[in-house]
């Protein structure tokens, strides 16, 4: 997939946040998102509709981004989790899930689905980090992440600056090795070894 279907490139963040209102009209509402810049999405926000927040937060506020999942290799693939675990019901792979439970509260309900999509096919398989950004919201998820998840605290880190390629030594066809970094593994997110037919 080219650059304009959302493929993954070094230094890009894809990731889906989990917002809590704080509001005491509105205690306990949820919002679930995606963005590419976490400050400044909540910022939006808190901002309303006028400054680029969703017509669901906006006049709520203030919302507090507690948790993030993030590690996604495309804007596609955040976007397709971002869409399952807001609408947990209608997706194929979360039909074991069921319901909110009378008496659930929606945090509870979400972090519930969330849980369960960690441990489901395709987002299994994927490279991610949970991240509590607010360590004071942070509960426990039943079932727990697969082991190759880690469980992070804090903002996330800063983006790394976009590096392209990297020369590498030659292998015994005599074709340079490069370091691609634009093509990344999907399990490790470590760069790929690409051929590239060079004379040496």
């Amino acid at each position: 997939m080219g650059p304009a279907g959302g493929a993954a490139r070094s230094g890009r963040f894809f990731g889906v946040y989990l917002l809590y209102c704080l509001n005491p009209r509105h205690r306990g509402r949820v919002y679930v998102g995606f963005t590419v810049n976490p400050a400044r999405r909540v910022q939006q926000h808190n901002g309303g509709r006028k400054k680029g927040g969703a017509w669901r937060t906006s006049g709520r506020g203030p919302w507090e981004m507690v948790l993030i999942v993030h590690g996604f290799p495309s804007a596609v693939a955040a976007l397709r989790f971002e869409w399952a675990w807001q609408h947990p019901q209608a997706s194929r792979r979360l039909t074991h899930v069921g319901r909110r439970l009378r008496g659930e509260a929606t945090f509870a309900f979400h972090l519930r689905v969330l849980a369960h999509m960690l441990r489901a096919p395709p987002w299994a398989r994927l490279p991610l980090t949970l991240r509590w950004l607010r360590v004071d919201f942070r509960q426990d998820l039943c079932p727990p992440p697969p082991p190759h998840m880690p469980l992070a605290f804090g903002p996330p880190p800063p983006r790394a600056p976009a590096l392209r390629s990297q020369a590498g030594p030659s292998d015994d066809t005599g074709c340079e090795l490069e370091l691609d970094v634009d093509a990344r593994c999907t399990l490790c997110a470590r760069a790929l070894q690409v051929r590239r037919v060079r004379a040496v």
